[in-house]
């Protein structure tokens, strides 16, 4: 009888932790619920929207002829050359703006950290671009390259007009992106270098390892997580890049991106079952994007161990 009474008092006290956690975890939902309802509102609804607009035909110049296609809106943008060829201007940028952005970040990134006199001002320096308004920054760049008055273009040859070219103006367009958001690529990987222990740095550098092995061998691994957050939160802003094509191009001399293409169709031509389309694609593919990064590569929260533990 007291051996049953001592096994039940013993299963009473492995059950207690086990019933406690359970209830903190119902509680987290609980609190959580609120917030969850309010982004399903607000972000689930119109995604789910989106897609039920990309399976009709629906022209709000012709209302007359919505009608329910299935996926034939799909067909005609994925047999599009305008589709496919926005879609590799904005790999292209994405592409080039970003590996630019994690050098110079990197680098900004290693001096804001490093610096000893007046760090508060170097990061308040360097942190300007970034605090613009990105409308307002493209419009600087575009007045900057306006013949005849900009000031960059009055270091071209007399007649040259970079932004009514293909070529020229995807540079213009990348280089005013690295400007705008090199700073935030710089802050995020400076948080991942305050991870980075200083005995580790200092025990290398008692083996012997110099400078840049140090970097390579111990800053580098130990940065990882922050070095494909940033990139991963980069890669999904890049990809919908759209603020400096409008203002310095508007998609002109094929330099569209697949954002600003979709613009085109679902304001300017008022066609929301194509432009609608176009907006599934791009969730699609920045979808695939975060899976990759989360996923496949491993994408943590600087600090964690990639499970979500710290």
């Amino acid at each position: 009888m007291s051996a049953g009474a001592g096994l039940t008092r013993a299963d009473a006290k492995d059950a207690g932790p086990s019933e406690n956690r359970r209830s903190e975890r119902r509680l987290g939902w609980w609190l959580c619920a609120p917030a969850g309802l309010v982004m399903l509102a607000v972000t689930g609804w119109p995604i789910l929207y989106s897609v039920l607009l990309s399976l009709q035909r629906y022209d709000l110049r012709f209302p007359g002829r919505k009608a329910w296609i299935g996926f034939e809106n799909y067909r005609t943008v994925l047999t599009s050359d305008f589709w496919w060829n926005a879609f590799w201007v904005t790999l292209l940028v994405t592409a080039v703006s970003v590996a630019a952005e994690l050098v110079l970040g990197m680098a900004i990134a290693i001096v804001m950290y490093r610096t000893i006199v007046g760090r508060g001002v170097v990061r308040t320096v360097v942190l300007i671009p970034y605090g613009i308004v990105t409308v307002a920054a493209a419009y600087g760049w575009k007045y900057a390259w306006t013949p005849g008055t900009g000031w960059l273009a009055r270091l071209l040859p007399a007649g040259e007009a970079p932004l009514t070219e293909h070529w020229p103006a995807l540079g213009i367009i990348v280089l005013a992106e690295i400007w705008k958001t090199t700073p935030f690529m710089a802050l995020l990987l400076m948080a991942g270098l305050a991870l980075v222990p200083e005995d580790a740095l200092k025990a290398a550098a008692m083996d012997g390892a110099t400078a840049w092995q140090r970097f390579t061998r111990v800053t580098l691994p130990l940065m990882k997580p922050a070095i494909l957050a940033a990139l991963l939160f980069r890669m999904l802003d890049a990809f919908r890049i759209f603020d400096d094509i409008y203002v310095l191009t508007a998609g002109a001399q094929n330099t569209g991106s697949v954002s600003v293409i979709a613009y085109h169709n679902l304001i300017g031509g008022l066609n929301l079952g194509i432009g609608s389309t176009m907006s599934v694609l791009i969730f699609l593919a920045v979808a695939v994007i975060a899976f990759v990064f989360v996923k496949v590569l491993g994408t943590s929260a600087p600090g964690e161990d990639g499970t979500g533990r710290r």
